[in-house]
């Protein structure tokens, strides 16, 4: 490839990424990453995907090594935190194998590489980032595209690597592109027609945002948990003592592989260095309509207070 030929390579969630796969989506670097480089192959894994032992009939794990199949796509493996190895499937579509690339690898690869991998967008507020977590259809990236419409640039979407620094948790930048439904879309007044679907007959569009994306590594000054339920008012509640601990935990990207790879220890040590330093609000909303904006000031008035309470302890 044109990246690697002229040693080049890519740069994303604090990676140098040398990729024998075309990967657009992420700008192309000649410095090292913060946090190291890797390598993403093609290969043949056939052989090794029947011999490794199964947690599921999709999940393999032994020692230094995590593999998992993708249905009519790839077979990949994650070894020891720098490479990623992908058998594709005859036929696969290529933006397809590339969503797992950036998505379900590179989140088991951090905690290979002992990063924190949460599962949602970090946005800069006020010079610090704010991560959205949730669960799938809580209103990630609506909400967070439209704070970027009010001039809160984006720093990652859908994978958050933080790492800790004296004590302080600190979000990775991921790449310029945010992944948002049509339904999203259309609440945002923003036509489908100029963004390419992530894959064949996918209803999810990616979107780029170069010019609303924070490149830099962040102090993570906050969190805010989004759940939607019926007929719900937009409301706001601080999330207090243990519960934060387990919020983190349940938002941890591909959690379930985590005392499966042997780093519950490093995992729990992780969220408690820093769990007690980060403000979190858990953000209701109805289930229908576009509120947003409502979330938007509720979240905005919380920071506010948060900084009179520091400035007046």
């Amino acid at each position: 490839m044109a990246s690697t030929v002229q040693g080049l390579a890519y740069k994303a969630f604090g990676l140098q990424i040398h990729s024998e796969f075309p990967l657009p989506e992420l700008p192309i670097t000649s410095e090292p990453g913060l946090i190291g480089s890797i390598s993403v192959i093609e290969g043949d894994l056939k052989d090794r995907w029947e011999a490794i032992p199964k947690i599921t009939r999709s999940l393999g794990v032994s020692g230094h090594e995590v593999m998992f199949e993708a249905k009519d796509t790839a077979i990949f493996a994650i070894q020891d935190g720098n490479t990623i190895t992908v058998s594709p499937v005859s036929g696969a579509d290529p933006d397809c194998i590339r969503l797992f690339i950036l998505g379900s690898c590179m989140g088991i690869l951090l905690m290979q590489k002992q990063i924190l991998p949460l599962h949602g967008s970090a946005l800069v507020i006020d010079g610090k980032a704010y991560a959205l977590v949730g669960r799938s259809g809580a209103g990630k990236s609506t909400l967070a595209s439209y704070l970027m419409d009010q001039g809160s640039p984006l720093i990652s979407d859908d994978v958050i690597p933080v790492m800790v620094h004296n004590g302080y948790p600190l979000a990775v930048p991921g790449y310029p592109q945010q992944k948002l439904w049509q339904q999203s879309l259309d609440y945002l007044g923003m036509n489908s027609s100029l963004y390419r679907p992530l894959f064949e007959r996918e209803t999810k569009f990616a979107v780029p945002v170069h010019d609303r994306f924070y490149g830099e590594p962040l102090q993570l000054a906050g969190l805010f948990e989004l759940s939607a339920a019926p007929e719900a008012p937009v409301s706001l509640q601080t999330i207090n003592g243990m519960e934060r601990f387990h919020t983190l935990y349940n938002h941890t990207y591909q959690r379930a592989i985590v005392d499966r790879i042997g780093i519950r220890e490093w995992h729990f040590g992780m969220l408690a260095s820093f769990v007690g330093r980060l403000p979190m609000y858990r953000l209701t909303r109805p289930e229908q309509g576009f509120s947003a904006p409502q979330q938007t000031a509720l979240i905005l008035e919380a920071l506010q207070q948060h900084q009179m309470k520091e400035m007046n302890p």
